[in-house]
């Protein structure tokens, strides 16, 4: 468990210090700054790298409405929901410290929004709380659905980080202009406690709507998408049900989880 805790706070460190920091950093800089594209592209990347490198430790959720909604879709157990949430939360908050720490070394620097999430005043085109509410659930609920089926049983093994990372980077692309794109409950968190805005205050709508789309996604594959969704928990075909970096051999007696799902060795005595 400690392995997992770790590689879920090393991750979510990765996908704030890498999205945020593009955002922070190189968006706005000077004559060559990477926009609103380059920031999508930033973050698809951070999860993209990230789940080959450690998803086969933790299953590389980095996000607790990726965890819940992986719950949500019987594949994670509701014992290690709490402890990969602050493992995230954690990972979020000292990205943001480190971050901010470099940034502030800018001559006439300073915070401003830093890369927070925020509706109303705070939100990049002004748009109203409902609308910030429906794009965050939406975008949500569509990463889960892309997560489930991206790692389900029939799709391609060793393929699900690429399909997620572009998915992330698509949400991106539509979210930013809407609420600076969360879908992440510790992303938002970590970079709150930095800005020099209101953003603290409009934390509650980045934790509500992510963890509500989150797991509408897993309800929505779960009912509708799920392989033989009546089938006992943890049968299938489990040659494919393992994670894109196949290289990486679980110890004998234990189970390996990556986006949620489950291979399992079983020693012979």
């Amino acid at each position: 468990m400690r392995k997992k805790l770790l590689a879920e706070a090393f991750g979510t460190f990765w996908l704030v210090f890498g999205g945020c920091g593009a955002a922070v950093l190189a968006a706005a800089f000077p004559e060559l700054g990477i926009g609103f594209a380059g920031v999508a592209l930033a973050f698809g990347l951070t999860v993209l790298t990230m789940a080959y490198a450690l998803g086969p430790i933790s299953g590389g959720h980095f996000n607790p409405a990726v965890s819940l909604g992986l719950f949500v879709a019987r594949r994670f157990p509701a014992a290690e929901l709490g402890p990969y949430v602050l493992a995230q939360l954690a990972g979020a908050v000292v990205a943001a410290a480190v971050l901010f720490a470099i940034a502030s070394g800018a001559p006439e620097w300073s915070a401003g929004g830093f890369a927070t999430n925020g509706y109303g005043a705070l939100s990049p085109g002004g748009y109203t709380l409902f609308a910030c509410l429906l794009a965050e659930v939406v975008l949500t609920a569509f990463f889960l659905i892309v997560i489930l089926g991206a790692t389900a049983p029939a799709a391609p093994v060793g393929f699900a980080p690429l399909a997620i990372g572009l998915a992330l980077t698509l949400i991106h692309l539509v979210g930013i202009p809407v609420t600076n794109t969360s879908v992440n409950p510790a992303r938002s968190t970590g970079v709150a406690f930095f800005a020099d805005t209101a953003a603290l205050s409009q934390l509650w709508l980045f934790w509500v709507a992510p963890l509500v789309g989150g797991g509408l996604g897993g309800l929505i594959w779960l009912q509708l998408f799920e392989p033989g969704r009546l089938a006992p928990p943890g049968m299938g075909d489990e040659r494919k049900a393992g994670s894109a970096a196949t290289s990486v051999r679980p110890e004998p007696g234990t189970a390996r989880v990556f986006f949620g799902l489950r291979r399992k060795r079983r020693l012979r005595h």
